[in-house]
């Protein structure tokens, strides 16, 4: 029995409009309502790599590869969600740990150096994420110098 793609109601199979929303059923009738698209099941390895790095918000797609069935035997890409991951578990260091400790600086004299310092590591972290984007969108593999070691580490303790 064919639902409405838009409402869910059900329609007959001649219809060519939704009897309650008015929606076009030319296009298509879902076989069931409610029927959930999942958002892995059509992206490339290198474009599900790429939203790892994406500044500040990869970290959510990070999880969700390394979380999804359909990647759990891939090696390189959940190396990448990993250091994806320890890139912003990074950032989050010097945002919340590093940052704080340098803005109070024991002399007045020596505050514009401490913020610069803060300032290095940020901007030292974002170039890194904008390195890893340009990496992986020309399908090469690189190992950011502790966090790569990290992240193989993580992967290498995974079971298949």
């Amino acid at each position: 029995m064919p639902y409405c793609v838009q409402c869910g109601q059900t329609v007959g199979t001649s219809d060519r409009f939704c009897a309650k929303c008015g929606t076009s059923q030319s296009g298509g009738m879902a076989s069931a309502p409610g029927r959930v698209h999942d958002f892995w099941s059509n992206i490339s390895h290198r474009n599900a790599a790429l939203l790892c790095y994406i500044p500040w918000v990869g970290w959510i797609a990070a999880i969700a590869v390394l979380a999804s069935d359909r990647f759990r035997s891939e090696r390189r890409l959940r190396f990448h969600a990993f250091q994806g991951l320890y890139l912003f578990a990074a950032w989050l260091m010097v945002e919340w740990v590093v940052a704080p400790m340098l803005a109070f600086p024991v002399s007045t004299v020596g505050f514009p150096v401490y913020r610069t310092i803060s300032q290095l590591l940020h901007l030292a972290i974002l170039g890194a994420w904008i390195f890893m984007l340009i990496k992986v969108s020309h399908d090469q593999d690189y190992h950011l110098p502790v966090i790569g070691d990290l992240a193989d580490r993580s992967v290498s303790e995974q079971r298949p």
